[in-house]
Order: structure tokens, then C-alpha cells, then sequence
């Protein structure tokens, strides 16, 4: 075996699929530790493979479902930023073909940074269509994050083409007249809505990191807008922006307390602890 070369070997591995191919139990023979290395790696990598192919049947039940009653355009739908004490809701909308794989798609809450931004493009280059819907800070407030969300996966659902002939959502129901069907937790239940949740969560935080150069005082690009420690003592420092939602706590009283003249002091900073994340 000792005839490759260890860089060799590592190229011919990864055109390897079986581990009853006749070149693969050649490999294994190899004693050099630099080659049962590798070939550990290999092994290492195939259990990953595999892992993400269950994965994927198990969360693609719901749309396997729905394809064998002739349905073709099945669109999964989330949001992210219900949470926030500032900054936009993003509802997303994603319509996957029938022979898409996407090999570690899950709940966008569930993966690094770096993880979701390669899934953001891998998503991106494999849907159907994805519509965008985004529900200001100043829209939130009018009319409450309930509503708000209802609005921005409608404006979503809006933008795809074709139009979508059945709807998965993530634990809600929209006042449209597509079929569709409300999913606790389905963005870790369903491929088409943990799709739509990472293009939502991409998108909402490339805008967040785009108003942090604005206001590099609120440290957005960090908090994403949620009520951290530090983010909440730059709202009592600097006072709040547009696109803070005025109509969550604790901005709220902090906004009516100074109002009436009072300071926001140390006893109510830590009362309003529990906002933080």
C-alpha cells in the first residue's frame, strides 16, 4: 500500500463511498498513522453523512405527505425578532423542490453563526422561491408583535412565485385562504420551515449588523436587538431610536418615567433583569 503517498491516499478517500470497496480495505491495511488518521476521519464523516440523511427523512415527513397527495408547491414559513426590544420582525417564506437535500438543516436557534450563514446561501441556491416579509419597529408598536408577525409571514407569503399551494408555519395560522398547517415547533419538525427560519434569521441580523454601524453605541451587532444588560444601560444612557419598540418593557417605563421626570435607577435596572439575554 506504502505505493501513495499520504496526500494521496487523502484524495482517494474522498472519492470513496463503501467501506467494502476493494481500494478502501487496501487503505486500511496501511499502517502508517498519518493514513489510519485519515482513515478514522473517514469513518468520522460517513457517520456524520448518515446522520444528516435521518435527520432529514425525519423532518421531511410533513412535506413527503403533502408531495404524495399531488401537492407541488409547499412553502414553510417562520419569523424571527418577536422577541427584541428593538429592530424589525423578518418573517421569511421558502419553497423547496421535491428532490431537495440540504444536508444539516435544522431550527436556526440550534446552530452557530457560520453554520446558519453557509445554509443562508446552500437555501438560497436550492428554493424554489423565498419571500421576505418585514414588519417595522414602529408598525409593532401600533399594532402589537402578534399581529405584527401575522403581517410580516403574510407579506412573505406574498412575494413567492408561483404561489405557494399549501403552507407549513411554525405554531401559527394565517388569515389567507391557502390550505395550511400550523407546526409547534416546526422548525425543528419541518425542512421547509427550518429553511424559512434561517432565512429569516440571517436576514434580520445582516440588518441589525447594518444599524449597528449607525448607532455603534446599542452594540447591536451583538445583541441583535434583544434587552441585554449592556444594551439596556445604552437606552438609559442615550435615550432610544426608531427602531426601538416603545410599547415593550421596560422601554416603555422607562420612556413614561422620564416622562414624569424621574431617573431610572440602580432598584429598577434590576427589576427589569429578567428582559435580559
Amino acid at each position: 500500500m506504502n505505493k501513495y503517498t499520504v496526500k494521496e491516499i487523502q484524495t482517494l478517500l474522498q472519492q470513496i463511498d463503501d467501506e467494502n470497496a476493494p481500494l478502501f480495505k487496501e487503505i486500511v491495511q496501511d499502517e502508517r498513522k498519518s493514513v489510519q488518521k485519515l482513515v478514522a476521519r473517514w469513518y468520522k464523516q460517513k457517520k456524520q453523512e448518515e446522520q444528516a440523511k435521518r435527520q432529514w427523512q425525519e423532518m421531511s415527513r410533513y412535506e413527503r405527505q403533502l408531495f404524495e397527495q399531488g401537492i407541488e408547491y409547499i412553502a414553510g414559513i417562520d419569523e424571527a425578532g418577536r422577541g427584541p426590544l428593538a429592530g424589525p420582525v423578518v418573517a421569511a417564506a421558502v419553497m423547496l423542490p421535491k428532490d431537495a437535500y440540504i444536508p444539516g438543516l435544522n431550527d436556526s436557534k440550534k446552530l452557530s453563526e457560520a453554520k446558519r450563514e453557509k445554509l443562508f446561501h446552500m437555501i438560497q441556491s436550492c428554493a424554489i422561491s423565498i419571500g421576505i416579509g418585514v414588519v417595522t419597529a414602529a408598525e409593532i408598536d401600533e399594532m402589537n408583535i402578534y399581529e405584527a408577525t401575522k403581517k410580516a409571514m403574510i407579506k412573505a407569503v406574498e412575494q413567492l412565485s408561483p404561489k405557494p399551494d399549501y403552507l407549513l408555519i411554525d405554531a401559527m395560522t394565517l388569515p389567507i385562504s391557502t390550505p395550511q398547517q400550523s407546526i409547534v415547533k416546526g422548525d425543528a419538525n419541518s425542512v421547509s420551515i427550518a429553511a424559512s427560519s434561517i432565512i429569516a434569521k440571517v436576514t434580520r441580523d445582516h440588518f441589525m449588523k447594518q444599524l449597528a454601524k449607525q448607532y455603534p453605541q446599542y452594540g447591536f451587532e451583538k445583541n441583535m436587538g434583544y434587552g441585554t444588560a449592556q444594551h439596556l444601560e445604552a437606552i438609559r444612557m442615550y435615550g432610544t431610536i426608531d427602531e426601538h419598540r416603545r410599547s415593550f418593557s421596560p422601554i416603555k417605563e422607562m420612556i413614561e418615567m422620564k416622562k414624569e421626570g424621574k431617573e431610572y435607577d440602580q432598584t429598577h435596572r434590576q427589576s427589569i433583569a429578567g428582559f435580559s439575554s
